[in-house]
This record gives C-alpha cells, structure tokens and sequence, in this order.
C-alpha cells in the first residue's frame, strides 16, 4: 500500500476550534466515559456473577455492555486527549485500524440487539415453548453469530478505506477515522465507492432497524393476551429495548443513508452512538428493571457495605 499514499498520518479537526469549549467538552467526555464504563462494568459484572446470567436477556445484556465498553474506548479516550492538544494527529495505521473496530464493535452490537428481540419475541409470543427455543446452545450460537456478524459487516469497509490512494492533504473533519471523512481526502474518484458504502452499511443499518421494529409492534400487540401484571412487567421491558435501538440506529442512518459527503453537524451525530448511547443504556436498562437492581444489590451491597446497611438496602431496593 505504500505505493498509494505518501502520508503517515491525518490530522484530526475535531469537534470545535474554541479552546473554551474543547475544556468544556473535555470535562463533559471526561465524566461520560467514566459514567460509561462504571455502568457497563456494574451490569457486566452483576450479571456474571449472579444468577440471572443463566436467563437468555441478561446474557445478551452482559455481551451488549461488553460490546459499549469496547465499542467506545476505540474513540472516546483519543476523544478525551486530543481536546488538551493543539495539533491533534493519528497515525495511518491506527486510522485504519479504528475504521475496523468502530463497524465491527457497531455491527457486533446491532446483531446483539436483534438477538435479544428475538429472546424477547419468544417470551412473549411463545411463552410455552421458551425454554426449548433459547436453550444455552443456541444463546450461545446467537451471539458467536452476532460477533462473526460484526466482523463480516466490518472487513469490506476496512479493505475499502485500506485501500483509498493518498497523496496529498490529510486533514479529516472528524474526531475519529471513519469511510466518509476519508473519501474526501482520499486522491481518487469516490463517487462509486461511497455509493458501496451506503448500500452496505446504510441499507444494513435501515434493513435491521425495520425488522426489529417489526418485530416489537408483533411483541406489543401479543401483549393483549397477558395479564396486567404480565403487561407491565414486559412493556417495562421492550421500551428499554425500543429506546436503545432507536438511540443507536436513528443517527447511524441518518449518517450512513445518504449522498456519500460530510456535513459538520455529523460529528454532533455521531455523539450520540459513540458516548451518548452507550453511557444511557445501563441507566435504561437497570432503573425499571427490579430483577437487576436486586442482582446489583447482592453482588456489591455485601462488598460495601456492613450487614446492617447491606439489609437495609436490600429492602429499599426491593
């Protein structure tokens, strides 16, 4: 490949120029990825050591944190570093390398996702033949699918980005490497190219966000034939699951279905399924869920606190 480029690393613009707002960004990003990784972690570890890791949704929910923690720290923590630098670079290579882990982390996520639809399709609308339809095995099969998914998803927009010939500037408008902002550095026609993009990974995303509503209006209106208690109890449920995939798929599309350019308002965009998602989807998914705050309470209230206080909160938290 060296024979196509003559650079050896992009020069990232950013989010703003304003030294205030970079500190007031950097602060902000700063407390995010900490809130981020404190409440993945807290799901991914409650649930590991509990038994609610043998129930198929909070074993698609530990892989789904451990996915966010992974998904993010690809950017986030460059993120977080270039807004104390004036000149803020990346290498060729970790350029490269982060256009592969962004979409193979995101398609690895967006495959996690359908398969807990499906879990949840199958507690609803087959609640007899549950425990047959998503026995440990195919748990198991789901997401080694999901993961294999992720990187089929990711390998043709790293050879396409690998492959793009540069030979002059460098500068990306963007806080991270991705396809888009390297089409408009790269020293050759991109037109073809970028309509590949959008038909791989904008329809993808399109594709799999209709099947998973889909499959949520068949869920919702199953509901009719549960009690109340039953109602409320898996409306509590698919809201959670409806509000992150409309938190991470709304602003993909919007990205990756269209024209092949970049506007400045993507990076805005792009906030929101690189920190902004991950950092909710614990808080949605533990504050109506009692059956995880009770995990959280007996995996870390006996670690932090005294047996009295550790009771008492047991009983607050129900």
């Amino acid at each position: 490949m060296k024979s196509q480029r003559n650079i050896s690393e992009f020069i990232l613009l950013g989010l703003s120029y304003d030294k205030n707002i970079q500190i007031f960004c950097f602060a902000l990003f700063l407390f995010c990825y900490v809130a981020l990784l404190a409440g993945n972690l807290l799901i991914l570890v409650s649930t590991r050591c509990s038994p609610l890791f043998h129930q198929p949704m909070y074993y698609f929910l530990s892989h789904l944190s451990l996915i966010d923690i992974c998904y993010t720290s690809t950017v986030t923590p460059k993120l977080i570093a270039d807004l104390l630098v004036e000149r803020k670079t990346i290498s060729y290579s970790n350029c490269m390398l982060q256009v592969f882990t962004m979409h193979f982390f995101g398609g690895t996520e967006i495959f996690i996702l359908t398969a807990m639809a499906f879990d949840r399709y199958a507690a609803i609308c087959k609640p007899l033949h549950y425990v047959i339809i998503m026995n440990r095995t195919r748990c198991h099969l789901l997401v080694l699918a999901a993961w294999a998914g992720g990187a089929v998803h990711a390998f043709p927009l790293f050879s396409t980005a690998i492959g793009f010939p540069f030979c002059g500037p460098n500068e990306i408008d963007h806080y991270y490497c991705d396809v888009f902002p390297l089409l408009k550095v790269a020293c050759t026609d991109t037109y073809i190219t970028g309509i590949l993009v959008i038909a791989f990974s904008g329809m993808f995303g399109l594709g799999v966000f209709i099947v998973l509503f889909v499959s949520y209006g068949i869920i919702l209106f199953s509901l009719r034939n549960l009690s109340a208690e039953g109602r409320r109890k898996a409306l509590s449920t698919c809201w959670s699951h409806i509000t992150v995939i409309i938190l991470c798929f709304g602003p993909a599309i919007f990205i990756y279905l269209r024209p092949p350019t970049t506007f400045p308002q993507d990076k805005i965009f792009a906030l929101f399924y690189t920190i902004i998602a991950p950092m909710f989807n614990p808080l949605i998914y533990t504050l109506r869920n009692s059956e995880m705050k009770k995990a959280i309470g007996k995996v870390w209230c006996p670690l932090l606190f005294s047996k009295k206080h550790t009771v008492n909160l047991k009983k607050f938290m129900g």
